[in-house]
């Protein structure tokens, strides 16, 4: 058994592809998919198939090497490692989606193997194809060892709490599948192509529209041990749920349709992560959310993420207790590995930790 130190960070929220893969508009027959060119030693662009720019990306966004030496000057023990949502691919034919999915997560697998004592991986799934989705959670889980998947938003426009995943959050639920829900084909993405709105505007506002429809939509009521995580420090909605709430008691023939709580009580009932890049905004969603659910992420290696992996946090003047649960504690807890909780249970605990396999 392999012993690790005590912890001091994990880092929910981080991305990573493979170096390269087949281009798939020729292997599937039609296009809309990326393609990463290596124009240089480390550095690469994504551009769709169509020649479209869409981000350059450096070594960082592939090589676990190069992830490691950033997590040990920020002191990140341990980094959960998802797809870049580009790459979800919902859009494409499911089964080609899936084909896609499978070579994502067997990277994602690989990786942790390499590196068994510094990364997780969340694993991505089909899931405009319930059945499909289903299955590849389940290999994810079972086969590859995940503690949990990432999915977007939304699935081709339709809210997340649409009937017809109602399987798919079933079958999470009995698999005790932690789920990390990343903003993406973002509303009103037509309206925000300047001044970077599209990212500043656009995914705050996808993910409260995602919060919102799992609360009104009877998403978290009818899965009460679902674990969801919401990227972004859950977007814009710990500022507007006063007034969802209000909305809910004024209007109840518009927002109640599904006879849900108060939206105030489901604040508590999923986690989000902590990247506000602002103490108060921080402070504020301690208050909404509450401490236990929120988690130290950082959106690696992106330029709107966290990049330097929590000092905000470790900065900040709150309770010691208070850093260790946003800082790693919350997270486990989240990815429901109690497993890697200290030998000796409380908070502040500086025993040993045992392998994360």
């Amino acid at each position: 058994m392999v012993i690790m130190p005590p912890l001091r960070k994990i880092d929910i929220h981080a991305h990573i592809m493979p170096e390269r893969w087949e281009p798939l508009h020729k292997r599937f027959g039609y296009g809309g998919f990326i393609v990463l060119e290596h124009y240089r030693e480390g550095a690469a662009r994504m551009v769709r198939d169509d020649g479209a720019f869409f981000r350059e990306v450096q070594r960082n966004a592939w090589d676990p090497q190069a992830i490691i030496e950033d997590m040990d000057r920020h002191g990140v023990d341990i980094m959960v490692l998802c797809t870049v949502p580009v790459l979800f691919y919902y859009w494409a034919k499911p089964e080609h989606t899936l084909e896609w999915a499978r070579f994502v997560n067997d990277h994602l697998a690989s990786v942790v193997e390499r590196f068994p004592t510094r990364f997780l991986a969340l694993g991505t799934v089909p899931l405009q194809d319930t059945t499909l989705a289903i299955a590849e959670m389940e290999r994810c889980v079972r086969e590859l060892k995940m503690p949990g998947i990432e999915i977007g938003t939304n699935v081709n426009g339709v809210n997340l709490d649409d009937r017809r995943l109602f399987p798919f959050y079933e079958a999470a639920e009995a698999l005790g599948c932690a789920v990390l829900v990343h903003p993406w084909n973002m509303l009103g993405a037509d309206r925000l192509q300047l001044y970077w709105g599209e990212w500043l505007i656009g995914m705050p506002a996808e993910t409260a529209l995602a919060i919102h429809s799992c609360i009104c939509g009877g998403v978290f009521d009818r899965f009460p041990r679902l674990r969801m995580l919401f990227a972004h420090a859950g977007g814009s909605f710990p500022f507007i749920l006063g007034r969802i709430a209000h909305g809910w008691r004024a209007r109840p023939d518009l927002c109640n349709v599904h006879c849900v709580r108060d939206p105030r009580e489901y604040a508590g009932h999923f986690w989000v992560d902590s990247i506000t890049h602002d103490p108060r905004a921080l402070r504020f969603l301690f208050e909404v959310i509450g401490e236990h659910r929120v988690v130290m992420g950082s959106d690696y290696p992106f330029p709107l993420g966290d990049l330097e992996h929590g000092r905000f946090i470790e900065e900040m003047d709150i309770p010691s207790s208070t850093k260790e649960r946003i800082l790693w504690r919350n997270a486990l807890e989240f990815l429901g590995r109690d497993d890697l909780l200290p030998a000796t249970q409380g908070e502040g605990s500086t025993e040993a930790m045992v392998s994360l396999h």
